[in-house]
């Protein structure tokens, strides 16, 4: 029989007693962390510069989170490469949930496929809770002839190469949803890129060009008033502010559905207890209807997620507009 001294079975029970007295405190841990969270103000990185609709919406989740999590959080833009600067940022930052970003399609699920940026949008990011999202309408000048999507295709598949769309700039996500078309459709339209939203819908109401994937409520106003003519939306189903304009599945697309839309990140190896209580939050301010009204204003859909929705949507949002832009060969500037 092995005997064992008397001082060493004393270590031992010692060493036991600790370990598990270090098990207990490390079990209440993560409730305590997020008991004691945020003990200082947190920054929101906007990729984008100032003015802006991601800036925009930005401030307006910034100011709410500060009032529910009784510290401030303060918006910080970091434009710069199409808003891959300030994502990359955010996905080399400290992971202690003082340092979130507000996700957009564009960096994400867009341009990791165009070229290269130092960042991985599935690996480096802890998904939190979608945001918002907003969906685009078609719109073409009075004067195009074709009045309807069946006669748009009618008349590409008659003259391919000779009709042409606008965008916001090459591998913007109203190109994107253009791109998404012609390859339901099986048309031929070619791609004229202007610096921004708001120039390419001016080319069509110029006639400079003579549709565009607008936003719609910067495209509306413009239709009521008959500068631009509307043909369909790319929502699941018809829209509360057009609900004369018919969706894309509706007209025999169902793979034509793009939205803008966003989520709330933080660093890859954020704490889970800090994820869980900034998804509380976002999930109360989704449904909160003020927030909702304030964000309708926008032409933004309030919507919340659990972190695992957002990371499987980021998933199969990548994968589809991967597709999209290998099919249509589209590279980065």
């Amino acid at each position: 029989m092995i005997k064992i001294q008397h001082g060493l079975l004393f270590s031992l029970r010692g060493f036991a007693a600790g370990l598990a007295a270090f098990l207990a405190l490390a079990a209440h841990a993560p409730q305590a962390l997020a008991q004691d969270y945020p003990a200082k103000p947190i920054r929101l990185v906007i990729p984008y510069p100032p003015g802006g609709g991601n800036d925009t919406l930005g401030r307006i989740v910034a100011q709410r989170l500060s009032t529910a999590l009784g510290q401030q959080v303060f918006v910080e833009n970091k434009p710069g490469a199409g808003g891959n600067l300030g994502t990359e940022q955010v996905a080399h930052a400290k992971p202690d949930g003082y340092t979130l970003t507000l996700g957009f399609v564009a960096n994400l699920a867009m341009t990791p496929h165009m070229g290269k940026v130092n960042y991985d949008p599935v690996k480096d990011f802890a998904p939190i809770s979608m945001v918002a999202q907003g969906y685009q309408i078609l719109v073409v000048n009075p004067a195009f002839p074709a009045r309807t999507v069946p006669e748009l295709v009618a008349l590409a598949k008659a003259k391919p190469g000779t009709l042409n769309f606008a965008s916001g700039g090459n591998g913007s996500p109203l190109q994107m949803s253009a791109e998404l078309f012609k390859i339901a459709a099986g048309i031929d339209i070619m791609h004229i890129p202007y610096k921004g939203s708001t120039p390419a819908a001016a080319a069509v109401i110029s006639g400079e060009t003579q549709m565009v994937f607008g936003g719609v409520v910067s495209s509306l106003p413009f239709v009521k008033s008959g500068r631009l003519r509307a043909l369909a939306v790319t929502s699941p189903t018809r829209i509360e502010a057009a609900p004369d304009v018919p969706t894309m599945t509706e007209l025999g697309y169902p793979s034509v559905v793009a939205s803008s839309w966003y989520g709330l990140f933080a660093p890859a190896g954020t704490p889970p207890a800090i994820i869980a209580r900034l998804n509380r939050e976002m999930v109360a301010l989704g449904k909160n209807p003020e927030h909702r009204a304030q964000l309708e204003k926008q032409g933004q859909e309030a919507v919340y997620s659990t972190p695992e929705e957002l990371a499987a949507y980021v998933k199969a949002e990548s994968a589809k507009w991967g597709r999209v832009i290998k099919t249509a060969k589209i590279e980065a500037e």
